[in-house]
């Protein structure tokens, strides 16, 4: 039976044991934030999203090196009243995608969707539009940091650009894509890589290209690692010098079922999907088919059982003349808003030219009367005549 409450305490309901946060046990009440005079509660609240960022910034979770291990759900930021800049984590979109909610998804015959992105805004873009993945590739080289192919994409490039799409995606599942160096040597290698997108990258999963035997057994040791695997088969970026181009894959009968058996393989190694670029609208039909795992299509026609694009590209951000011309032919432009930011600019810079901004409207911090008159008085005495005479009121002020 529970003890009478104390004289003068309200008697009420069992308090529901606390999940474990940071350091504290469950149970263990927390420590209240001082309350000021004068703060709202909005105000009161900062310490514990102050405490939450000096763990992040210490490396909670173990990252090696003192790196942030930033993982969804570890902490959020408050909202402080009149803060100048916005952030923190977005609000909860709903219950998570795992692999197996991908599998029953699969199962019945529903498509999924899946988008690559590369930092928070995208990241937040998709989640709000409710994609069931966010593929953190590492196109990456190719579409933000400007090179011609993905290999020069290192992994602590790779794990930054993790890092941010994590904080703004709460519902997707993320996969995380194995940057060129990153697995080649064998298995070990692969595994420590793995364990890194997973630890210091908050990702749920990891993706390697190709299937061949070697690429096979890689993805067996990183599964077996107890890390999710995405196979990639079909044109495979990565082996571009091997290629000799970005190119289709699978249009003669003995690569197509080359491709046909990398897809089998990838599968026997315990990968939970399979990407599929640049083949044959039936050779992906076929392995779809053949295949007990989803497949992600892109640039392989409407069978497969989800659909990937950049975001960049379904979007058209990317409006110089070079990018338009090497924009891939599968992709369906879903906006031209390249256009639309170069304009915005424009008339930004030219707003800027002409002084019409910042306008009074966007102007919002003054100086109490006699603080810019204190200061004013002080600046003469030291000699800055017109830092001073820049104090005094405008006519309409007075």
């Amino acid at each position: 039976p529970r003890r009478p409450p104390p004289p003068g305490e309200r008697a009420g309901p069992p308090a529901a044991p606390r999940r474990a946060e940071g350091g504290r046990r469950p149970g263990r009440p927390p420590v209240a934030p001082p309350v000021l005079p004068g703060r709202s509660m909005a105000a009161r609240a900062w310490p514990a999203a102050v405490r939450w960022a000096l763990r992040g910034a210490a490396g909670v979770r173990g990252a090696p090196g003192g790196a942030p291990g930033w993982h969804r759900g570890l902490g959020s930021w408050d909202k402080l009243e009149g803060q100048v800049y916005g952030g923190g984590s977005p609000p909860k979109r709903g219950p998570r995608v795992t692999t197996r909610a991908l599998q029953r998804k699969f199962a019945k015959g529903q498509p999924i969707s899946m988008v690559t992105a590369y930092d928070y805004p995208s990241a937040l873009h998709a989640d709000m539009a409710g994609m069931d993945i966010i593929l953190v590739g590492d196109s990456a080289g190719m579409v933000v940091q400007g090179y011609d192919t993905t290999l020069p994409v290192t992994l602590e490039e790779m794990l930054m650009h993790c890092r941010s799409v994590a904080r703004g995606a709460q519902r997707p599942l993320l996969v995380g894509d194995m940057p060129f160096g990153s697995y080649e040597e064998g298995p070990s290698q692969a595994v420590r890589s793995a364990v890194r997108f997973m630890k210091e990258g908050a990702m749920d999963a990891v993706k390697l290209e190709g299937g061949t035997p070697a690429r096979a057994e890689l993805a067996k040791h990183i599964a077996d690692a107890g890390i999710a695997v995405m196979g990639h088969t079909g044109l495979t970026p990565q082996a571009i010098s091997v290629f000799g181009g970005f190119r289709g894959v699978g249009t003669t009968a003995r690569e197509a079922e080359s491709v046909f058996d990398q897809a089998l393989a990838l599968e026997d190694a315990g990968c939970f999907s399979v990407v599929l670029e640049c083949v044959p609208a039936k050779l992906a039909a076929a392995i779809s088919k053949a295949l007990g795992i989803p497949t992600i299509g892109i640039g392989a026609g409407p069978h497969t059982g989800g659909q990937v694009l950049v975001y960049h590209d379904l979007l058209g951000i990317m409006a110089h003349p070079h990018h338009a011309k090497v924009t891939p032919s599968f992709v369906k432009r879903y906006g031209s808003f390249g256009q639309e930011i170069a304009e915005s600019l424009r008339r930004y810079k030219e707003d800027v030219e002409s002084r019409a901004f910042p306008s009074e409207e966007f102007s919002p911090y003054s100086m109490p009367k006699e603080h810019r008159r204190a200061l004013e008085s002080t600046l003469r005495q030291r000699g800055y005549f017109d830092a001073a005479d820049a104090l005094l009121p405008e006519p309409e002020e007075e």
